[in-house]
């Protein structure tokens, strides 16, 4: 096969799959036409109640920065650095304090209540996240 065709060939492939990600997007979430497109499509599935959700701390970042669970699900953060991290609630009261993560180590959080939980890294502010329990 040619470089071209196979460069004509990858371009198709792209590109349906960003006309795909385009139509799902403006299908309601709860419809026939979407469950439909979700059994032919992508087999990415939500999250199950009370499932674990990792946070991976890499390179003074909390990744992924935001994440959406349901009430008990368990968020657990493994810090990939080569120095200690936290991850703290925000506020007088923080809902977790993990204490300091050094490096292959985790901490987790069971999630009881619903609400929107900022968190940072004591030793380095700047790094933040969310959990938003629903």
């Amino acid at each position: 096969m040619k470089a071209a065709q196979m460069s004509a060939i990858i371009v198709s492939v792209v590109f349906a799959g960003v006309v795909f990600q385009r139509a799902m997007a403006q299908l309601p979430a709860g419809s026939a036409a979407h469950g439909a497109a979700m059994a032919s499509g992508p087999a990415t599935q939500p999250a199950p109640k009370s499932a674990e959700v990792q946070v991976k701390i890499d390179n003074f970042n909390f990744q992924p920065k935001e994440v959406v669970v349901s009430v008990g699900t368990k968020v657990t953060w493994t810090n990939a650095d080569d120095v200690p991290h936290t991850a703290t609630g925000k506020g007088e009261d923080p809902a977790f304090d993990s204490g300091a993560i050094d490096t292959d180590e985790k901490f987790s959080f069971t999630f009881t209540k619903p609400g929107v939980y900022a968190y940072y890294c004591k030793v380095h502010p700047h790094m933040t996240g969310v959990i938003t329990v629903k």
